[in-house]
């Protein structure tokens, strides 16, 4: 079955949402988990020694200055306003918008297969951040107990690692029922951290000065060549952005927005105001600026709430990160792999077994690795910035080649971002070789295996087809033959549907039967999030007895493909459930030297291959009605 793209007619909308103010609660909790936890490490790792920054009331003002105006920049005008109207049929993300932009530039080959690789590179980086976002965000809570009491200082780890533990535990669960809470409690992390950061403002209000942009900019023109440094730590404010792009299909537009403007900046605005106001009067706050803002009688429910908020905020890259996975997978850049649907009512619940203990391996590792926020944080941020130039890149073709927007409007839109963008990827970079190589690392693995399935799967397909038979003079040989027939309905699953499945082939030749009724089926995945039912199969008749049939699905769709064909009755062909037969041709992949691969990625491929998760699972066909046959193809 194939998992090539081709463009299909714009599918149905989503169904009927919940209201407005549902939604934006569920947002809330999902969508501003990581942002929402940033306040707990951001500011102590400014003025760390490394940043070269003093801490005193000018740098005080100028820093929080860049974090407010960073925020109103990169978050609110880049993300929230812009990016966000740039959906594929309602869905966002890296993937989505990969997908957007390679259809703008269909026309040009070269083009369209270099924004998908890039594309591509952007979806390995989040996975970084997906391993990362848990261990600096429960470690950064967690912190509050050696504050609590410096006794409790060695057991920091430990508890951080059976919390992660416990959570990737749970997650075959479903987050249906945890999810109803999520919303709640992140109200109240970011009402606690509005209120926390009022009371501290109140005490020094020389700290609102900070909203003049003008300090933000003496701030940064007076680093001199420590810039980047204080820029690499800065950048932690704004960790979690892409996750507003990311759930705007789950969402929507406006829920996401009404969130961001009406709770989530003011109180992320206030709590690091707060915290600046909080070092103005005492400095030596500054070994944890965040809980330093709590009487003593408040940091145990502060530690509580923060390690529930830092709970939500892994929660949304793991769940996200299944989402990808799963969008990668019909995009034809994964292979398959097990998918289990968690909820009975949202198709985007769901649960990948095998992401799920890869990244759990891959967060206790990190926890135990680099064993405090301060050290992850030097880690935090270079997949981020990367992500977000990447997004930079894609938007621009998007709005130049999608929308046709003034090619002149569109190009200093773009620069700006870019050089924004810029400076924040350098200011990461300068942290290289003090953890920022890590999600560079495993986004380049995950790179060379996503471009390696991909164009493994193309040779595959091309193989096939060079040694195929046409399909159409195929049928028209066998009349007039004397074969035997039988009295049920065969699916043969092809990627090509002009040549003869191998699965036929192969039935003819060891069993020498033919039943009365053929179906010669092919999968597609689209570039497009869903694609309605009505348009999901066509039929076409080929000859008595023989039957093409063609079902599309979304990258986000649930690919059930007897639950598809039933609706071939209504097109003249009947598929009976229990009278049905899949026959599936099962490739064992022979690397060859001077083949279209290095040969080390042929091996890859041929191992993930041999490796992939089973077609009759990934399509949902029941158990006992499936026969797979066995064929060797050489890349």
């Amino acid at each position: 079955m194939s998992t090539n793209p081709t463009d299909t007619p714009r599918p149905a909308a989503h169904p009927a949402r919940q209201g407005l103010a549902g939604l934006t609660l569920a947002a809330i909790g999902v969508v501003y988990g990581d942002i929402g936890t940033s306040p707990l490490y951001t500011v102590k790792e400014i003025f760390l020694p490394a940043t070269g920054v003093a801490l005193n009331a000018h740098n005080l003002v100028g820093a929080v200055s860049v974090i407010f105006w960073a925020l109103m920049l990169v978050v609110t005008l880049k993300y929230v306003l812009l990016i966000l109207r740039a959906d594929n049929h309602g869905e966002g993300g890296g993937l989505a918008l990969t997908a957007l932009a390679a259809r703008a530039v269909q026309d040009r080959p070269a083009l369209h297969r270099a924004l998908l690789l890039l594309g591509v590179f952007g979806a390995t980086l989040f996975y970084g951040d997906s391993v990362i976002t848990p261990a600096i965000s429960v470690l950064g809570a967690m912190e509050g107990l050696e504050i609590a009491t410096p006794a409790l200082k060695p057991f920091v780890v430990p508890v951080s690692v059976a919390i992660i533990v416990g959570l990737f535990m749970v997650q075959r669960l479903g987050t249906g029922f945890v999810g109803k809470f999520f919303g709640p409690v992140i109200v109240l992390w970011f009402g606690t951290l509005a209120v926390t950061g009022v009371v501290q403002i109140a005490q020094a209000p020389a700290i609102l000065a900070a909203l003049n942009p003008v300090h933000a900019w003496d701030f940064l023109a007076g680093r001199g060549w420590h810039l980047f440094a204080a820029v690499g730590a800065l950048v932690l404010a704004l960790t979690g952005a892409e996750a507003l792009y990311a759930d705007m299909g789950h969402f929507g537009r406006k829920p996401i927005q009404l969130a961001w403007t009406a709770l989530v900046l003011p109180a992320l605005t206030l709590n690091y105001m707060g915290q600046g106001a909080l070092l103005m009067r005492d400095p030596a706050a500054i070994e944890n600026p965040f809980y330093r803002l709590f009487p003593q009688a408040g940091l145990i429910p502060a530690l509580v709430l923060a390690t529930l908020a830092a709970i939500i905020a892994s929660q949304a890259v793991i769940s996200g990160a299944y989402s990808m996975t799963k969008q990668a997978i019909q995009l034809g850049f994964l292979p398959r792999m097990a998918v289990r649907y968690t909820s009975a009512a949202e198709a985007g619940q769901i649960y990948v077994p095998a992401v799920n203990w890869l990244l759990l391996a891959g967060v206790v590792a990190a926890v135990l690795g680099f064993g405090s926020s301060t050290a992850l944080a030097a880690a935090y941020g270079i997949a981020v910035t990367l992500t977000m130039m990447i997004t930079t890149v894609l938007t621009w073709f998007v709005i130049r080649d999608g929308w046709k927007l003034n090619p002149l409007l569109a190009g200093a839109a773009t620069l700006f971002f870019l050089c924004v963008d810029a400076l924040l990827v350098a200011g990461c970079a300068v942290k290289f070789f003090d953890g920022g190589w890590f999600p560079l690392a495993l986004g380049l693995l995950l790179f060379v295996v996503m471009s390696t399935w991909s164009r493994g799967r193309a040779l595959l397909v091309d193989s096939i087809h060079s040694e195929g038979l046409a399909l159409r003079p195929f049928i028209e040989s066998l009349h007039g033959e004397h074969i035997h027939r039988v009295a049920r309905t065969a699916v043969y699953a092809v990627a090509n549907p002009g040549t003869v499945p191998q699965a036929l082939l192969h039935n003819l030749k060891h069993n020498q039967v033919l039943h009365e009724t053929n179906v010669i089926l092919t999968v597609l995945f689209t570039d497009v999030p869903f694609v309605a039912a009505t348009e999901r199969l066509v039929v076409q008749q080929l000859a008595p007895g023989f039957w093409r049939a063609t079902l599309r699905f979304g990258f986000m769709d649930t690919p059930d493909v007897p639950l598809a064909l039933a609706a071939a009755e209504r097109l003249g062909l009947r598929i009976p459930v229990f009278e049905t037969s899949y026959f599936l041709s099962r490739e064992t992949v022979v690397p060859t030297a001077g083949g279209g691969m290095a040969h080390w990625r042929e091996m890859l491929f041929a191992t993930m291959s041999r490796n992939a998760g089973g077609i009759p699972e990934f399509f949902r066909l029941p158990d006992n009605a499936v026969v797979e046959l066995g064929t060797r193809v050489q890349i």
